[in-house]
């Protein structure tokens, strides 16, 4: 069995029951563009593929400290061994406890560089309707205004001027969807619109 093999048989699999934002195709994201980060940066791609694949699974145990639970989810799965030496792995523990938005300190290495940008994923209208997902699993019996006020409150302080979000390797395509979904949080009639279809279909 390969190291793909193993990921995609038992570890994707693992997301499917995580809330709409962080599933299977979340982690797929993180994977693909953790690999061309890694190609770019002259990284090994075996461990930013791994990094990417085990980023979020500390979701199981809670929200808070899930990049730390990643980690030793990591660190304690033998299945590893096969591929990667010890020190690699602790690179790699290391990796998925930097990759938090809310992080203030930067990564210690390339490899938490490398999956805390690829977490980035400021597709603007994805951003909107991954927050709109979270804020409905808070809060799953309210209505569209206090989803809209949480979900407009949440992305005021993560990604608006000032905003707690560090772009660590500043990408070109992260800067750019940056300053694009910077541009819809000021435009509230926009960003109403945008909560509202969301709403509307899932509804």
């Amino acid at each position: 069995m390969t190291l793909e093999q193993y990921i995609e048989q038992t570890i994707l699999p693992q997301y499917d029951t995580f809330d709409g934002g962080h599933r299977r195709d979340h982690a797929q994201m993180v994977i693909d563009e953790s690999l061309r980060l890694a190609r770019e940066h002259g990284a090994d791609a075996q461990m930013a593929y791994a990094i990417a694949a085990y980023h979020d699974l500390g979701l199981r145990f809670n929200r808070e400290t899930h990049h730390i639970r990643s980690g030793e989810i990591l660190m304690a799965d033998s299945q590893l061994r096969r591929w990667f030496t010890e020190e690699q792995l602790l690179t790699m523990r290391d990796a998925v406890e930097d990759h938090r938005a809310s992080s203030k300190n930067p990564p210690r290495t390339i490899y938490g560089a490398i999956v805390a940008e690829a977490d980035r994923q400021i597709d603007p209208t994805l951003v909107v309707q991954r927050t709109m997902a979270y804020s409905e699993k808070m809060y799953p019996d309210g209505d569209f205004d206090t989803l809209y006020r949480r979900t407009k409150q949440h992305l005021l302080d993560k990604y608006a001027e000032g905003g707690y979000m560090r772009l660590w390797l500043n990408s070109e395509r992260n800067v750019r969807s940056l300053e694009a979904l910077r541009a819809i949080i000021r435009d509230e009639k926009q960003l109403r619109t945008l909560c509202k279809e969301w709403f509307d279909e899932k509804k």
